[in-house]
């Protein structure tokens, strides 16, 4: 909800309704005590149909050979890099289809309980979120 990755709204005639399910995780610390827990809000992206729900999941994955050619570079030249991983990366990408999944569990909106979430951004476990990403990491660089 903070990300405005959805909009509430009536359930639409004909359209497919992707399922949904909550993911729970305990984090460790290294000693073995529970450090935190987590949670994550996941589309089952296992029941959209090709062509009906998304067109394209192609995404770009960097080969080995070019990023051990980056770090042999980096290397010899004396740089510095740097990695990085982007927090909460799916829900930044911009959805280009009109995807409607159902409202989270224990999150429904009162008064509103037969109605579906109309995507915005993309979902963990959707079919077109990696493309999704890249496009827009892609469009800012």
């Amino acid at each position: 909800m903070k990300n405005d990755v959805w909009e509430v709204v009536p359930r639409p005639e004909g359209k497919s309704v992707v399922t949904s399910r909550w993911l729970y995780k305990v984090k460790h610390a290294a000693d073995g005590s529970i450090e935190k827990f987590k949670a994550r809000f996941v589309a089952r992206g296992f029941s959209q149909v090709e062509g009906v729900d998304y067109e394209d999941t192609f995404t770009p994955v960097a080969r080995y050979t070019s990023i051990r050619s980056i770090i042999s570079i980096v290397a010899e030249m004396g740089w510095k890099i740097h990695q990085m991983d982007v927090k909460t990366a799916f829900l930044n990408g911009f959805i280009q289809e009109e995807v409607y999944i159902e409202q989270p569990q224990g999150f429904e909106v009162h008064g509103k309980e037969s109605h579906v979430c109309r995507l915005k951004k993309t979902l963990y476990g959707l079919k077109q979120a990696p493309r999704a990403w890249y496009s827009r990491i892609d469009t800012y660089l």
